[in-house]
Order: structure tokens, then C-alpha cells, then sequence
């Protein structure tokens, strides 16, 4: 083998290597604790359907993880399709009018409404009224959280 080939070899498994250093980063980084986020430093990203805010997604003492973001859905949409995934969420609405289905079961709420969504059940959300709607959504997942159906 070449001094050329023995270099090319090197470089390509160097390269290999980064995908799995970062996700290595990611896995080492410190469990989430207390702290304060102000709205107006949480950097706002425009979706096709409206908005969103991501606070944090990170491990805890206690949780694998704990995600929270905001979403701003313009009037008439839906931020996808109804889906189920295996952590759990909660749901609660800040402004606007949302019609949400769990288990089946449609039910439209606004302000203060608090919607559960278990693990793995089949569950969706979309704006029916004529003003964005904006909710709080909270999920996390511990070591009882089952794979995806």
C-alpha cells in the first residue's frame, strides 16, 4: 500500500467518525436544571402552517427528556396529519380556539384548556378559529416509555 492510500484511508474513517462524535456530545451533555426562559429571547421559527418556539429539549435528573415548545398555528391549520408517537404530551392552550382529537373523540377549547395525550394513542390538533392559536406543548420520556408502535 502507498503512503497516498494509507492517508486516503485514514481520512475517510476520520470522516466516519464525526457522525458518531457528535451524537456522543449530545449524549454527554449535562442533565437539564432550573433556570428561567423569557419569551422574547427564545428565537421564533416560521413553519408553513405558523410558528414555533423551542424552549429546550434535554434530559433531567429524573426524565430521559423533557421537551417544551410553543406553537402559533394560523387559522385553519394543522401543524401534520394525526399521528401517535411514544412519549407522552401535554397540551395547553394559551390563545385561540383548537379542536383536538384523543382517543377518537373530537372536542374544540380555547384559553386555559389543558389536552393529555397518552402514549402511543392516536391523537391531532388544528386551529378552527379565525385568530392564531398559540399552545404550550410539554413532552417528555422516562425509562418506562415504550418504542413506537
Amino acid at each position: 500500500m502507498t503512503k497516498r492510500e494509507i492517508t486516503l484511508i485514514c481520512i475517510t474513517a476520520l470522516i466516519m467518525c464525526i457522525p458518531i462524535a457528535i451524537v456522543a456530545r449530545k449524549a454527554q451533555q449535562p442533565p437539564l436544571t432550573s433556570a428561567i426562559y423569557d419569551w422574547n429571547d427564545i428565537r421564533e421559527e416560521r413553519t408553513k402552517t405558523g410558528e414555533k418556539r423551542q424552549f429546550f429539549q434535554s434530559s433531567t435528573l429524573t426524565l430521559n427528556e423533557l421537551e417544551l415548545h410553543v406553537t402559533t398555528l394560523n387559522p385553519g391549520e394543522a401543524p401534520h396529519p394525526p399521528h401517535q408517537h411514544p412519549d407522552e404530551e401535554l397540551i395547553i392552550v394559551k390563545e385561540g380556539m383548537v379542536e383536538s382529537t384523543v382517543n377518537g373523540i373530537t372536542k374544540r377549547v380555547g384559553p386555559g384548556s389543558v389536552i393529555f395525550q397518552a402514549s402511543n394513542q392516536l391523537h391531532g390538533i388544528r386551529n378552527v378559529g379565525t385568530t392564531k392559536a398559540v399552545y404550550h406543548v410539554i413532552k417528555w420520556k422516562t425509562e418506562k416509555t415504550p418504542d413506537a408502535k
